[in-house]
């Protein structure tokens, strides 16, 4: 399946006219899967010891061009920066206020939904591109640590 949404994305760079390189394509494999919601310092730590000459900045840069793409998301990180996420199949992320996890929450209603908030904007003469949806709160292991 995983090669299936290599495919897809490799598509959309032809489609795009970009330039397939190694490092595009290491860093899509990565995302593809990872289910870390990695920052760039983790993408960086986890393929420069397969790829020794891949900088922060390429990966940086490269996360920008898949983020334009609609092949992977940026989440705000609560310690400053972003966290990204592959996000073919549209899902939400349920965060932890405390220790910052986030969780992909399956929702098969989801691109219906995603279509009604769109419209809604769309009456404010706001032109939307896309979208993700975000929960806050507090995880399962964050909760039983808690005081009670």
């Amino acid at each position: 399946m995983n090669n299936e949404k290599y495919e897809r994305a490799i598509k959309k760079f032809k489609k795009n006219n970009i330039r397939i390189t190694p490092q595009r394509q290491i860093i899509l494999d990565y995302m593809i899967n990872s289910d870390q919601h990695p920052t760039v310092e983790n993408i960086y730590h986890a393929l420069n010891k397969k790829f020794s000459n891949l900088s922060m900045a390429t990966i940086y840069n490269n996360l920008n061009l898949l983020k334009d793409l609609d092949i992977i998301i940026e989440i705000p990180n609560p310690e400053g920066g972003y966290r990204y996420d592959f996000f073919e199949t549209p899902h939400i992320h349920a965060i932890c206020d405390n220790c910052g996890k986030i969780i992909d929450v399956d929702f098969p209603q989801y691109q219906e939904f995603d279509e009604e908030i769109k419209n809604a904007v769309r009456k404010y003469n706001f032109s939307p591109k896309t979208s993700h949806i975000e929960i806050n709160g507090i995880c399962e292991n964050c909760q039983k640590k808690r005081p009670q």
